[in-house]
């Protein structure tokens, strides 16, 4: 179509990944086609970008292991890779500063780009997107479950300011699971339904309910897990005799980082 322009989309999901399974996966698969399939969209590249230790959830097993594990979970992905900045930082850090560092560095990455093409058309290039600090033909939108919209309407969870930026400026691609509702939520805020067109809702018919809790919990138990991560994950989680009682105890007394940070509450 004459003068239709094609949007780059970057998908970023954050999450414990505790561990990764086969429906973190099939979530990118999903939000890629539902994006691709408005005519609007071509989505680039997913990362994943496992949360630190400071986060403190209760079960969360250390960043050097969930990152491998996503690292092993994407190596048959040729688009979705794992991303080790936020999980690497010492303090818990907000999502929406997660979304910030990664659209900054795709704005340096292309700005690279563009300054290695032809001189004839860079200075061009450069006075047009100077204009403005955002690119029209590149977006980084944040890819979620319905669990995480949902937990917008926690109370201290979340800075409004922060779902502002993360929904109003870049966009969220969710993916519903069967007992969710998420259309009704959106309905329920005013902060979501201003920015409801930037909230895409990718509805999963092949329903896949798969539970990190559940998985970590089967492997306490002993029971099988094979065809729910990948063959190599599991092996690693074998390898390194991940997921015990105990560590499924660890930050049981301890708030999470959200809550500290914004109640000011401390652990017991």
């Amino acid at each position: 179509m004459e003068g239709h322009s094609i949007t780059k989309v970057v998908l970023l999901a954050c999450g414990s990944f505790n561990p990764i399974t086969n429906m973190h996966m099939r979530m990118f698969e999903l939000a890629r086609d539902h994006l691709e399939d408005t005519g609007q969209y071509k989505v680039v590249r997913g990362i994943i970008s496992p949360v630190g230790d400071a986060y403190k959830k209760k079960g969360l097993i250390e960043a050097c292991h969930r990152l491998e594990m996503t690292r092993l979970a994407t190596e048959s992905s040729d688009w979705v890779m794992v991303d080790s900045w936020e999980s690497l930082q010492p303090e818990w850090v907000e999502t929406a500063k997660v979304v910030r560092h990664h659209y900054e560095e795709l704005l340096a990455a292309e700005q690279n780009i563009d300054d290695v093409d032809t001189i004839k058309y860079a200075k061009k290039r450069r006075i047009e997107e100077n204009h403005h600090k955002d690119r029209d033909d590149l977006q980084l939108m944040l890819l979620c479950g319905a669990d995480v919209l949902e937990s917008f309407g926690i109370p201290n969870m979340w800075k409004q300011e922060d779902i502002a930026e993360i929904v109003g400026r870049h966009g969220l691609v969710c993916i519903t699971r069967s007992n969710s509702d998420p259309h009704k939520f959106i309905h329920q805020s005013d902060l979501l339904w201003k920015y409801r067109k930037n909230i895409h809702i990718v509805r999963e018919w092949v329903t896949n309910d798969i539970s990190a809790t559940h998985v970590r919990r089967s492997l306490r138990r002993g029971q099988s897990v094979r065809y729910l991560l990948p063959d190599s994950v599991i092996h690693y989680i074998k390898e390194h005799g991940l997921y015990s009682s105990e560590s499924e105890q660890k930050n049981a007394d301890v708030v999470l980082a959200p809550l500290q940070r914004y109640t000011g509450a401390s652990s017991s």
